[in-house]
């Protein structure tokens, strides 16, 4: 009988090295410790607010070919949508200022140079300048790097490299920007198309990749947290030991542990792995229903000089998203300062002293800290025991610890574990990867 892959851990990951595996023929059983799919990305019905709300704010390009692989793989391509052409609204709460940066919808971003699509301040040589990155040393820090770029660093780079990394720019890898510069700002600005999961991210990524797998036969076990593995002589898995059973595995059968570092390491003590991290904190207000915004804008907004760094709106709620966030952060503290951000950056009409309701979300290890040390701690896909394979958006996969690093990592897991049973994956499903 053919083998059996068992992908332990069913966030963004694990789904995806599940979804690429079973569209290839392999057997998978799935088994995740919590009761729900989707890990960090994923949504939920708060009452207070009477809405769906996201776990946390993910902004995705349309530049994200992983994504854009994973989306077609299990039919959810419509899930994702956004303006026509790359837009990027900011505001300066200290000054007052607004602008928007455009990179246009060609190959080529252009609009950046013409003086009315800069940013306020910025010259043409800072934009040059960025170039920079390409050439960033691994020790490097996006501060060192960046910081002679003036105030495009202070009012794009900056607020954008804190989103993508999770990590304060003084001390995050400038490396990690390579391959988003090439992969989209590289690419034009038809790869720089935001995108935003218009009916919230479960429906995007976990609820079609269940249904999914479930089409394809395989098996998901929930709840059902993994203890210990069994290795024998040869350093060969022979058993995963969960909760409240054990699970066989034999020659024929693969593992990928898709799974926080941090539990990475403790089943397999061996294993080198970052040890800092990052968290976010979320908040979700309900705002007044005089607040309008029109639906050929980009449903979000970058802030520069607030105690937020991004907004995003749908159905009512408007969520603010603080990130790099260390040690012991008290989300609750922070939730007036925050409403007032929002309160002047919508322009909305109500009494200051009147917070609306909200609900916190704070992820205290929500990324591993991008740092050149922790990067250097990354494990490759195949830095386990023999059959075991690595998924997650902490391995190495050249990317930052994003959606798209994560996607990534599960199908460079489960390339290396189809290979290993004698299967391959889908070339391209859909043709999803020439297409923008």
């Amino acid at each position: 009988m053919p083998g059996i892959a068992h992908v332990v851990g069913a966030g963004v990951a694990g789904l995806s090295a599940a979804c690429e595996l079973s569209a290839s023929g392999v057997r998978v059983a799935v088994h995740e410790a919590t009761g729900h799919a989707g890990g960090r990305c994923r949504s939920f019905r708060d009452e207070s607010l009477g809405a769906l709300i996201d776990n946390g704010n993910h902004l995705i390009l349309s530049g994200n070919t992983s994504i854009r692989r994973f989306l077609a793989l299990i039919g959810a391509r419509d899930r994702l949508s956004g303006p026509a052409s790359a837009r990027f609204p900011f505001l300066d709460l200290a000054t007052g200022e607004r602008w928007t940066v455009d990179l246009g919808n060609g190959r080529i971003p252009g609009r950046p140079f013409a003086r009315d699509g800069r940013v306020p301040g910025a010259r043409v040589a800072d934009y040059a300048r960025s170039l920079r990155l390409l050439n960033a040393s691994p020790e490097s820090s996006i501060e060192q790097v960046l910081s002679p770029c003036g105030q495009l660093h202070e009012r794009f780079w900056k607020p954008v490299s804190i989103a993508v990394l999770n990590t304060e720019p003084e001390r995050a890898a400038a490396m990690l920007m390579k391959p988003v510069l090439r992969e989209t700002i590289g690419q034009g600005g038809r790869a720089c198309r935001p995108l935003t999961a218009t009916q919230g991210l479960s429906s995007a990524f976990a609820d079609p990749a269940v249904a999914f797998l479930a089409g394809n036969g395989a098996e998901m076990r929930f709840r059902t947290r993994l203890r210990s593995i069994t290795l024998d002589d040869r350093s060969r898995v022979t058993a995963l030991r969960f909760r409240d059973d054990e699970v066989h595995v034999g020659p024929d059968d693969r593992l990928i542990l898709a799974v926080p570092a941090r539990d990475a390491e403790d089943l397999i003590p061996s294993l080198c792995v970052p040890n800092e991290h990052r968290g976010i904190v979320n908040m979700h207000f309900r705002i007044p229903e005089s607040f309008t915004w029109m639906p050929e804008d980009p449903p979000f907004l970058g802030l520069v000089g607030g105690t937020a760094e991004w907004l995003f709106w749908r159905d009512g709620i408007v969520s603010a998203t603080v990130s790099a966030c260390q040690g012991d952060v008290d989300g609750r503290s922070m939730a007036g300062a925050i409403w007032d951000d929002i309160r002047r950056s919508l322009d909305l009409e109500c009494d200051p002293a009147m917070m609306p309701p909200h609900r916190v979300i704070v992820e205290r290890m929500a990324t591993i800290a991008q740092t050149p040390e922790q990067v250097a701690r990354r494990p490759g896909s195949d830095a386990g025991p023999q059959g075991v394979f690595l998924a997650g958006d902490w391995t190495d996969t050249g990317l930052p610890a994003t959606i798209e690093g994560a996607v990534r990592s599960g199908r460079l897991a489960a390339e290396l574990a189809a290979g290993s049973m004698g299967q391959a994956l889908m070339d391209d499903p859909g043709g999803e990867s020439a297409a923008v």
